[in-house]
């Protein structure tokens, strides 16, 4: 799941309309339409909002809003899924080092 959806999953149930959600966060209802839809990405800043809004958990939607920004970065490289497994075993050897 994206960023996108689940951002538009989180507002269907709440029975939101795209134009409340974006009055919420101070952006416009075209923005939130093509956050929903991949093709714009929120700030940080936002989800800290949607947060408190749907009561969801930050670091789920921050999750996936890094995803989404990673996704970004590598989407067209023919290596993007050794990229990730070198990144992540860099993580790994960052995170053992500094314990």
């Amino acid at each position: 799941m994206t960023i996108g959806q689940k951002i538009k999953t989180l507002r269907e149930n709440a029975g939101m309309l795209q134009r409340e959600l974006a009055y919420r966060l101070e952006v416009g209802d075209a923005f939130i339409s093509k956050v929903e839809r991949n093709q714009k990405n929120l700030k940080k800043e936002h989800l800290k909002t949607i947060s408190r809004l749907f009561k969801v958990p930050y670091s789920e939607l921050e999750t996936l809003w890094l995803a989404n920004k990673i996704y970004d970065i590598i989407k067209d490289e023919k290596q993007a899924i050794d990229v990730l497994k070198v990144a992540e075993e860099q993580i790994k050897y960052k995170t053992h080092k500094n314990d």
